[in-house]
């Protein structure tokens, strides 16, 4: 058996449908052309590539704090999906578990688009999360854990970090920022998504220089707290970027089937409540 075949669940992607939710006009980009991702196209990469469920993630491009999209997708979807929204740093407990209580797990935090700044007075709103036993998903690259360690240490909430946290590949391991990511492990309440190679990999050495964070993050924090997800549709990416590459990087990354079986199915299933 190979990985088109194992049981796979996508725990980062995105889905833009302007023509039937127009995109928020605050959002900082706007998909278009081939970025343009809906769910009807989404669900036909998943039946191709044998992924059962998928973690939808809500985008800044596009919709901003704008979730009927993401919404609409996890009503409709048929229980084959769970969400991450994005929302104001001001909304009530009731707001909050009313988005629970339509499949969505947590809430998504981009320092990495949006600077270390934005998250600013969120102390609140990670108390609500981790009240209702929901995410708090931050997106962070380079060394900008470091200037979080105060928000992340003095909540509760359980955090879902973002494509490897995005390192810096010329800085190595031993860089600040992600050995302030492995150092999370020891919390009991972080996990950590295998994604996002693309962003912060070389597109012709996607696995030379990713392995050595996979491995770290893998050995930190065990496949009980790891997850995979493809980040498809693949926008702003300067080369092109296809799911099925994506999966044989995975399989290379984690050659051993039962580790895959863990990270890509088990372990997202028990987080995220899959049925």
């Amino acid at each position: 058996m190979n990985i088109f075949d194992e049981a796979k669940i996508d725990c980062h992607n995105h889905l833009f449908d302007p023509a039937r939710f127009p995109y928020h006009p605050d959002a900082p980009y706007a998909p278009s052309g081939q970025e343009v991702a809906t769910q009807a196209q989404f669900t036909r990469v998943m039946e191709a590539y044998g992924v059962q469920h998928a973690l939808l993630v809500g985008p800044n491009s596009g919709y901003h704090t704008d979730n009927r999209c993401l919404l609409h997708a996890l009503a409709s979807g048929q229980g084959r999906f769970k969400g991450v929204a994005v929302v104001k740093a001001d909304i009530n407990l009731d707001a909050l578990a009313a988005l629970q209580a339509q499949g969505v797990v947590g809430i998504a935090f981009n320092p990495a688009l949006y600077g270390v700044a934005s998250l600013k007075g969120v102390d609140g709103l990670f108390g609500k999360l981790a009240e209702l036993g929901m995410f708090a998903q931050l997106q962070v690259c380079d060394d900008q854990l470091l200037d979080l360690h105060s928000l992340l240490q003095g909540s509760q909430a359980r955090l879902l970090i973002d494509h490897c946290g995005r390192p810096d590949v010329a800085a190595g391991v031993q860089q600040a920022g992600f050995q302030a990511l492995l150092r999370l492990a020891d919390s009991g309440r972080a996990c950590v998504k295998l994604s996002g190679m693309q962003k912060f990999a070389a597109a012709d050495a996607l696995f030379e220089q990713s392995s050595a964070y996979v491995q770290a993050l893998l050995e930190a924090f065990g496949a009980q707290a790891c997850v995979w997800g493809s980040d498809w549709p693949f926008i702003r990416q300067p080369a092109r970027v296809d799911y099925g590459p994506l999966l044989k990087l995975a399989e290379r990354l984690m050659p051993d089937a039962r580790l895959r079986r863990t990270v890509m199915w088990d372990t997202p299933r028990r987080l995220f409540g899959f049925a």
